[in-house]
């Protein structure tokens, strides 16, 4: 299905009068813009373009992204007998969401009272069959092994990650390039050939020849606040989309909640959770952190009673999203959310995790919208064509939130789930990701190529006048976080946010400026989240249901018969965006054609 670019089905007026235009315009007037008069400010360069240099790189698997899928992405790769290097637009292990990550799920098999076939069925109920049954028993099947070597590193010693995954990767020698700023991929004669990015430290351009990337780049939003993901912005999932690989999962929410007690601070929502060591959790599958809370706001406008998403008590509003009877219950969850089978749990099956406690940013009053932009961990990103975490682009693998494995579905089903997940699947990749470097010659990259690149990558900096990145970022938050837009959706008003995001896209993307190698790492991030609220959209629009984290009013049920199916995302032969349903149970292949579990 493709959508054409200029369906603009709603006026800016009669758009800001329906929502009441209170976000966006209060975007435009932060900044100090005229309403009405939006015109372009001067560009003061900061630094001297001229002398940017340029570094060579060359690795058999180059390792984009250095959080938990990163760590286990690099490391198995070599243990495979390739030579890696790992470069990330933050520090090892302290950057992204890895920080706060603070649960990890472990089955064993030889303790667990559930089997492993069991607890895979169980999360297809709760997802209502939109996970992929084979990344999901990947993932448990895997899990205690990853936690094993995790202990062994030192892991579950220190709230803080970096000399933990420093440990294995120094023993290794293998090599970080840290604070680089991944702009593209590169592709050659139909595989990838490697990467390109800058430095945030140094005026240098960095290329990256490579047979395969691994991208463990995480999710993203649109900065939203009082959430852990302000520096993720979809960098990973745009460039695989930007040569030609299909991505998913972007109808889909996160749900958590932020507090409404000082909401846009992060840190005191969440610090017990960054300051706390992490644990490991056992078998207890939900049905949770969708848009039950969101609902509920938008039906009666009064505020929501304190406790964690998913309880019985935060759902008394009529109407609303579905949620299977089986997975409905009273108390907590577990793991990072507290005691497994506590007081009043309808869960059929669930074991008590072994540590964790209460999480820190679930009490007081919740607020939404604190992780707008963001997906289900694991339901969107990379479309992989088999259980190896291999995209449709050759030589090009995904890993953790930068895979769209649906390996929890589009609802969170299993506390810790996600972070094991990321552990598992850097592993698949690197050791898939190995194999292939030993049936590929060493790319070359034409040197026309790499120019271009480099001229799309320094546009920003040239341009003598245009947008800030910043206002562009305010206004695209105007028009996608409300909670009528982006979670409580029907067919008119995305549409009419659509239009907005289409002039953003159209003529604002064209005209973002930078002043220095920090504004120029902001306006790729804006155009990256321009291009992800974009896909939001479409993909909200052409999904004409409600199930799990997407709802719809005007299509407030599940439809089985129409919709027992994903979304991808792709560039046609045109440049233009294009959406393809992909039935459950089938993987796509590089070729086009559709094969089965």
């Amino acid at each position: 299905m493709k959508l054409p670019q200029n369906s603009k089905q709603m006026s800016r007026r009669n758009f800001l009068a329906l929502t009441g235009g209170a976000a966006g315009l209060a975007a435009m007037a932060a900044v100090g813009f005229p309403l009405g008069n939006e015109t372009c400010s001067a560009n003061i360069p900061q630094i001297d373009i001229d002398k940017m240099s340029s570094k060579n790189n060359q690795t058999d698997v180059l390792v984009v992204g250095s959080g938990m899928a990163g760590l286990f992405a690099a490391v198995k790769a070599y243990d495979a007998g390739a030579s890696v290097m790992l470069v990330s637009k933050g520090r090892l292990g302290s950057s992204g969401q890895t920080p706060f990550a603070k649960g990890i799920f472990a089955f064993d098999k030889t303790k667990s009272k559930v089997s492993l076939d069991a607890f895979t069925d169980s999360v297809s109920r709760s997802a209502l069959g939109t996970n992929n049954p084979a990344y999901t028993r990947q993932m448990a099947e895997h899990s205690l092994a990853r936690v094993k070597e995790l202990r062994e590193w030192g892991f579950f010693e220190s709230p803080l990650y970096n000399n933990t995954f420093n440990k294995p990767i120094r023993e290794r020698n293998i090599p970080i390039i840290e604070r680089v700023v991944v702009t593209h991929l590169i592709k050659e004669n139909g595989k990838i050939a490697g990467a390109a990015g800058f430095s945030l430290d140094e005026l240098k351009v960095h290329i990256f020849r490579a047979k395969s990337v691994i991208l463990c780049t995480g999710a993203g939003g649109f900065k939203p606040n009082g959430f852990p993901i302000c520096d993720l912005t979809h960098d990973g999932t745009i460039m695989a989309y930007n040569i030609g690989a299909k991505v998913t999962g972007k109808e889909w929410n996160d749900g958590h909640p932020g507090n409404a007690a000082n909401p846009a601070a992060c840190f005191d929502g969440w610090h017990g959770m960054f300051e706390r060591k992490p644990g490991v959790t056992g078998v207890e599958v939900h049905h949770d952190l969708g848009v039950e809370l969101n609902y509920t706001a938008y039906m009666t406008g009064t505020p929501l009673k304190p406790g964690p998403p998913g309880m019985e008590g935060n759902n008394t509003t009529e109407g609303g999203p579905y949620r299977p009877a089986e997975f409905i219950r009273n108390g907590p969850p577990g793991g990072e959310h507290g005691p497994g089978k506590g007081p009043g749990s309808k869960q059929p099956m669930g074991e008590r995790p072994k540590e964790g406690g209460e999480p820190p940013g679930m009490s007081g009053t919740p607020v939404g919208g604190s992780s707008a932009g963001m997906s289900i961990h694991k339901s969107e990103g990379v479309v992989p064509i088999n259980e190896k975490c291999e995209s449709t682009i050759p030589g090009l693998y995904a890993a953790g939130d930068a895979l769209g494995s649906y390996m929890a579905g589009a609802i969170y089903t299993q506390v810790g789930s996600s972070l094991a997940g990321s552990a598992v699947q850097g592993a698949v990749a690197a050791k898939a990701a190995a194999q292939y470097c030993q049936t590929v010659e060493m790319p070359k990259i034409c040197p026309a190529t790499l120019k271009k690149i480099q001229e799309e990558m320094l546009a920003p900096l040239k341009k003598k006048s245009g947008y800030s990145p910043a206002w562009v970022t305010q206004t695209l938050q105007g028009i996608m976080i409300p909670n009528f837009v982006l979670y409580i959706k029907k067919e008119n008003l995305l549409k009419a946010a659509l239009a907005y995001i289409e002039e953003l896209r159209d003529h604002h993307m064209p005209l973002l400026r930078a002043a220095d190698l920090h504004e120029l790492r902001l306006a790729h991030e804006t155009a990256n989240m321009i291009l992800s609220a974009e896909m939001k959209l479409r993909a909200s629009i052409m999904r004409k249901e409600s199930r799990c984290s997407h709802f719809r009013l005007d299509y407030p049920e599940p439809d089985y018969e129409n919709w027992n199916a994903w979304i991808n995302i792709y560039k046609d032969h045109d440049g233009e965006m294009t959406l393809e349903k992909q039935q459950f149970g089938s993987w796509p292949s590089q070729e086009g054609t559709l094969k089965y579990l």
